[in-house]
């Protein structure tokens, strides 16, 4: 099919609300019967003579076309606030939708976006990690983000609390681009503190949502959304996250999808670390150290990502001093002065130079950490 006319929008909807009808099933039918029109008028042995419909399926898409003027009724309304939303509809159908998503097992029919579509035929790379990361797994969602996006890639991610939101406002804080894929309509906001992001993103980067308008942030629909959100990428990287995390699940997707995943190592004692260490032990994920480890394995050419090289970079002997004794582990600075045998007050100095020279990171109550 080309792209969908309005009245086959509202088809295709009205077949997706039908109770056992998802998107695997429905390309299905259409391999037999190329055309949404024809589904809706087929007998019930024409139905029958397509793989994976049931006689049960089958009586229940002809007793389902009772209601399709009441469908027609809610598409047309929620076309029009899409419109009045400046937020758009791509089929699978469409010239632009992304090509790696098409190759995907049970791929949404269906995309609602707001902002810049385009964005979804460049080289993205997805940062997903635990809704409750440590200071560690922050620092460096950020700054695998800020890097990749320095290199000409898109980073993709749910827009959920923790990692999903710190690589979203890196790639913007980088004057990169992102995109979110939300398990909510375009119109609700999830989380709630989150509106913000949503507006930043919205402007500068691209929101996507196979839920309607309206839809509420239900448990189920986020396994299903991380499906997306690999299947838009050309690799996936785990920052932090549990065993039975949601990263996990998106790990998961990405591996059937025959995409590559990348974890980053932690530590062993860290329950935030948990996942990311099994995907490394089992194989299933790539270890990965900086950003070259992915660019390096995904065949891309890098744009030179602007990250920190000490060699181009003057230190005074105190600041190499402070710098030497600093890791990604938070340090109090009393704890640094001690070590670097440096008076706390000029510590407190050095250390602000050093976060100037975008060397050193400022936590909550005075603790300090690396970024280089």
């Amino acid at each position: 099919m080309k792209n969908l006319s309005h009245e086959d929008i509202i088809r295709l909807r009205f077949l997706l609300s039908i109770d056992g009808i998802g998107p695997a099933r429905l390309l299905k039918l259409l391999q037999k019967m190329p055309d949404l029109k024809k589904i809706l008028s087929a007998s019930e042995n024409e139905l029958l003579a397509t793989e994976r419909i049931s006689l049960k399926l089958a009586q229940n898409i002809i007793s389902s076309l009772k209601n399709v003027n009441e469908v027609k009724n809610v598409v047309e309304k929620e076309i029009s606030n899409i419109e009045k939303m400046n937020a758009g509809i791509i089929t699978f159908w469409d010239d632009k939708y992304p090509l790696l998503l098409k190759n995907i097992y049970s791929p949404p029919l269906i995309l609602y976006t707001l902002g810049d579509i385009d964005l979804l035929n460049n080289s993205i790379i997805a940062i997903v990690g635990t809704r409750t990361p440590s200071d560690y797994g922050k620092i460096y969602a950020e700054k695998f983000s800020s890097d990749l996006t320095k290199s000409g890639i898109v980073i993709a991610s749910g827009m959920a609390r923790g990692i999903d939101s710190v690589a979203h406002a890196a790639a913007l804080n980088s004057g990169g681009k992102t995109i979110a894929i939300i398990g909510s309509g375009l119109d609700v906001v999830y989380p709630p503190e989150n509106r913000k992001l949503f507006n930043r993103i919205k402007e500068s980067g691209l929101i996507i949502s196979e839920y309607p308008l309206g839809t509420k942030p239900d448990a189920p629909n986020f396994p299903k959304r991380n499906r997306i959100i690999s299947g838009i990428s050309l690799g996936t990287l785990v920052i932090e996250t549990r065993t039975n995390g949601g990263a996990i699940q998106t790990a998961g997707h990405a591996l059937t999808q025959n995409r590559e995943v990348f974890a980053l190592p932690g530590n062993l004692t860290s329950q935030q670390s948990e996942g990311t260490n099994q995907l490394i032990k089992r194989s299933e994920a790539k270890l990965v150290q900086n950003v070259e480890d992915i660019l390096i394995e995904l065949n891309i050419n890098s744009e030179s990502p602007k990250v920190n090289n000490l060699s181009n970079i003057e230190l005074s002997l105190f600041e190499e001093k402070i710098l030497d004794k600093l890791s990604v582990e938070p340090m109090h600075v009393d704890n640094l002065a001690e070590v670097s045998s440096i008076p706390v007050s000029e510590c407190l100095v050095y250390l602000l130079q050093l976060e100037f020279k975008g060397l050193v990171k400022q936590l909550p109550g005075k603790m300090f950490i690396s970024t280089y």
